[in-house]
């Protein structure tokens, strides 16, 4: 049957249906509006958690903040064993207990942190001298903690930082592998699984973002427990990055531990820089975030992505290393940062921002491939700065700033220098490395080869790197062949 609309009736359809779109617009509108980092995440099925400070929890923008955009939390240091067990066989688990009450109450997961730490120990754990004691303390603190919070934990780290850079177990400091031996990561592994074979067990620690001597022997560790039934259920990327330095190979990382059969995590994401924070590192820490979530979101098994605190007011960034901060997702004014939206757009398309050229760690591109051809800088017209932005046993992390001071640019370039103190050079991102004994020359890569007059490279070479008895900075540079200031 067909009607046949009046003049009236047409203008009167044509409202009906403007007024629909309009309400299907502002629907769409307040769902985008109210899209936070826990419901990005949960369309992708991951959780987006935060480590939480009990004593913060009073301060209303920090608890409303982290109820409003967080689906977990990890207590940051109420479960270590300082504070649980600062007396032996006598447990304190109030702070512990208020956190887990706050985020049962929010309907968020909660991750334990940590069991066995070499670090954050009470003396009476450090002046143990006997193996056979040490063993049967720690069994007893694991099973203890974990029998207290049991069905409430959804991933327990087992056991938090036990290698070296360079791959080789952690013994300095760490009584555990002093007195017990190499064997006291199944141990607990083991005994956590006893205490709790519902538990979800994981191994976590630093530098181990991408492919390195450290990953490579985590992950010999979690194939080898996999071989003999030890029980490990994932691997934690703790992801303490600096900006502009997130390694290339960081997805391809995380998927060679979920193809050997483990979850992997990203449990203390947090990327510092200098501060105050310049307008291009807010920026490219936006890229960096976004390359991070988009790595795990391209991960089937990474099911967690944790920043290491809600607000930059309370970061340890900057009480840990002097001159660097603003490394998490808000502002000390609860601001929302550009890396905030970074993460949320990278979460809802699954990709993420497409990380331009000045992303950090790229594979060393060999000098033959490099387009731009070196040319004189005509003289000392150049400056550098070096500065070390790390250093622990026996590894330290350098940046080089590089400034062309003279009035010509510079299409291509090479830095030398010779290290005082014979160290080496591990890992160099944003350029590549020769080293012959001492003396070092950092190539550009293909796409910061060029310096314009007055200014830097677009992305600054930086390095991770080895040393013993003395850490001293180079005090002369030459940039293609020309000295250059020191500064």
């Amino acid at each position: 049957m067909f009607y046949r609309l009046t003049r009236k009736g047409f203008f009167a359809l044509t409202l009906t249906l403007l007024l629909m779109i309009a309400v299907s617009s502002m629907f769409l509108t307040k769902a985008s509006a109210d899209t936070t980092l826990g419901s990005a995440a949960a369309a992708k099925g991951r959780v987006f958690g935060t480590a939480v400070a009990n004593n913060h929890l009073s301060e209303s923008q920090y608890a409303s903040t982290l109820d409003t955009e967080f689906t977990g939390v990890t207590p940051e240091n109420e479960m270590k064993w300082d504070t649980t067990e600062s007396s032996q066989g006598s447990f304190n688990f109030s702070s512990a207990d208020a956190i887990v009450s706050h985020a049962q109450s929010h309907n968020m997961k909660i991750r334990g942190h940590t069991l066995v730490w070499y670090s954050q120990l009470p003396s009476w754990v450090s002046n143990i001298s006997s193996s056979s004691t040490l063993l049967q303390v720690m069994n007893n603190h694991i099973t203890t903690e974990m029998n207290h919070f049991k069905g409430k934990i959804w991933y327990w780290d087992v056991v938090n930082e036990a290698f070296n850079d360079d791959g080789s177990r952690r013994s300095t400091n760490n009584v555990f592998q002093q007195k017990i031996g190499n064997s006291y990561i199944e141990q607990a592994f083991i005994t956590a699984h006893a205490a709790d074979p519902n538990a979800k067990l994981c191994y976590n620690d630093y530098n181990t973002d991408g492919i390195n001597a450290k990953s490579n022997a985590i992950l010999a560790m979690v194939q080898d427990f996999k071989s003999r039934g030890i029980p490990i259920d994932c691997v934690g990327f703790q992801s303490h990055l600096i900006v502009g330095q997130v390694p290339s190979d960081y997805q391809a990382n995380l998927q060679r531990f979920a193809n050997a059969g483990v979850d992997v995590q990203i449990t203390e994401l947090d990327i510092r820089m200098p501060t105050p924070a310049s307008s291009a590192n807010l920026q490219q820490q936006a890229t960096d975030y976004s390359k991070v979530v988009s790595a795990c979101v391209a991960v089937s098994r990474c099911n967690d992505i944790t920043v290491w605190g809600i607000t930059d007011k309370y970061s340890w960034v900057p009480n840990t290393f002097s001159g660097q901060g603003a490394a998490l997702l808000f502002d000390d004014n609860y601001n929302k940062k550009p890396a905030y939206n970074a993460v949320i757009q990278a979460l809802g398309s699954g990709t993420g921002i497409t990380p331009t050229p000045t992303s950090s760690n790229p594979t060393p591109t060999p000098t033959s491939a490099i387009t731009p051809t070196p040319t004189s800088t005509g003289g000392a017209s150049c400056s550098v700065h070096y500065a070390i932005t790390n250093q622990w046993n026996t590894g330290f992390g350098a940046t080089i700033t590089i400034t062309n001071t003279g009035s010509t640019a510079i299409n291509g370039w090479n830095l030398q220098f010779t290290f005082p103190n014979g160290q080496t050079i591990t890992q160099l991102w944003n350029g590549s490395v020769t080293q012959n004994g001492s003396a070092v020359t950092v190539t550009n890569a293909s796409y910061n080869g060029s310096i314009p007059a007055g200014g830097s490279p677009g992305a600054q070479p930086g390095f991770n790197g080895s040393w013993s008895g003395s850490n001293s900075a180079p005090t002369a540079f030459t940039l293609n062949g020309a000295a250059c200031s020191v500064v």
